[in-house]
């Protein structure tokens, strides 16, 4: 029998940004509630995000910059929590803060400042923490959670999965979440890296000599594209663009890079008539790290003065180079994701509370579910509103 002063509300499981956020503000709505963790610190993703100043948010937050299998399910949850309101609790605990590029949203000092917030928001609801806890077991009878931890079972008629998915294990992140789930009969969206670099083999491993190079580029995949810098790796690709556009690649496909954003159609035709005496590689280095330049060059097997080279070439050479096709063989997997794409199925939660619709009481919020934002502040929004979500149901 487990002793009556551990009985609770709610159990959350998980002590990142959406569970401590689900807890604080369930907390304050009067619930008795019950973190449990097994790190032996809260919050150690928002610690290590955005080079420790922790990207919070991002100011342009809308449903169409999350991946899921259901494109609508984020709707509910990101329109009732908003940047906006995230803003104001970061202003009421003083934390000064700066927009950097695209709507991103950081510390001007630390990104302990946030998890202090947070827990002083749960403390503020009077929120229990068990931290260095292992979750032994989770079991559900006669309408209540039993989970047994660090030697002690606490109960609760709620149970709240916010551990997270298996991205970054070396602060501890697992798949326990989706055994969680499994055990509780809900489907899983097979999980896999997310905003994670890129490999390549074959011809493209000539590239390889040019680690280090960065340049803006428009990465495409299918009818998605984004505009940022990519970086060059001695394993493939890497930087902003290459981690956004790595959400929607699949084994086998193919990505593209435009080098030239910048250049408008028949630039290098318009550059022959106006610079005869020009070569490619020249011109490309006007625009380009010089390495990529002459790796770009060498690979496009055009020499000499641009008069000497037909219409048609030069064409085909603009067309190659808006263009560059990509045949990543891989990523860099789990250890160099940012976040997990897929996890609990949203088909099994409502969007309105974030409550699975066939075990009641039970709650999954946060990278555990299938829904994958965008680099830059999406998915610590994505944590706060489906945290607050669960929060107001419990």
């Amino acid at each position: 029998m487990s002793n009556p002063s551990d009985s609770y509300d709610a159990i959350v499981l998980g002590a990142g940004g959406a569970g401590l956020m689900c807890a604080a503000m369930a907390g304050q709505r009067g619930r008795r509630i019950l973190v449990i963790d097994h790190a032996d610190q809260p919050g150690k993703k928002i610690l290590i995000s955005g080079g420790g100043r922790c990207n919070f948010t991002n100011i342009d937050t809308a449903p169409d910059r999350y991946v899921s299998a259901n494109p609508h399910f984020a709707k509910s949850a990101l329109g009732r929590y908003t940047p906006q309101d995230f803003l104001a609790l970061i202003e009421r605990h003083g934390i000064a803060w700066h927009e950097k590029t695209l709507g991103q949203l950081f510390c001007d000092q630390s990104a302990r400042q946030i998890v202090a917030m947070l827990l002083a928001e749960c403390e503020a609801g009077g929120v229990t923490l068990r931290l260095d806890h292992a979750i032994a077991s989770v079991s559900h009878a006669d309408g209540r959670y039993s989970v047994t931890h660090g030697g002690r079972t606490a109960t609760a008629p709620a149970l709240v999965i916010a551990t997270g998915g298996p991205s970054i294990p070396k602060i501890g992140a697992t798949g326990f979440a989706y055994d969680l789930a499994r055990q509780f009969g809900l489907k899983i969206v097979e999980p896999r890296p997310a905003l994670v670099p890129l490999t390549l083999g074959g011809d493209d491993l000539l590239f390889r000599a040019l680690s280090g190079v960065s340049t803006e580029v428009i990465a495409r995949h299918g009818k998605t594209a984004f505009r940022e810098a990519a970086l060059l790796t001695h394993r493939g690709l890497s930087g902003p663009a290459i981690l956004q556009i790595s959400s929607y690649w699949r084994h086998g496909e193919a990505i593209a890079l435009d080098f030239l954003p910048d250049q408008p159609q028949g630039w290098l035709t318009d550059a022959k008539r106006e610079r005869p005496r020009g070569t490619l590689a020249s011109l490309l280095r006007n625009h380009l790290p010089d390495r990529l330049a002459d790796a770009l060059q060498e690979r496009l097997a055009l020499p000499g003065d641009l008069a000497n080279l037909p219409d048609r070439k030069l064409q085909e050479a603009e067309r190659r180079l808006s263009a560059w096709s990509f045949l990543p063989n891989g990523t860099e997997g789990f250890a160099k994701a940012e976040v997990t794409i897929g996890g609990i199925s949203t088909a099994e939660l409502s969007s309105q509370t974030m409550e699975a619709r066939r075990v009641p009481g039970l709650y999954a919020i946060g990278e555990a579910v299938d829904v994958t934002g965008w680099l830059g502040g999406y998915n610590f929004q994505w944590a706060w509103a489906s945290g607050w979500a669960a929060a107001q149901a419990i």
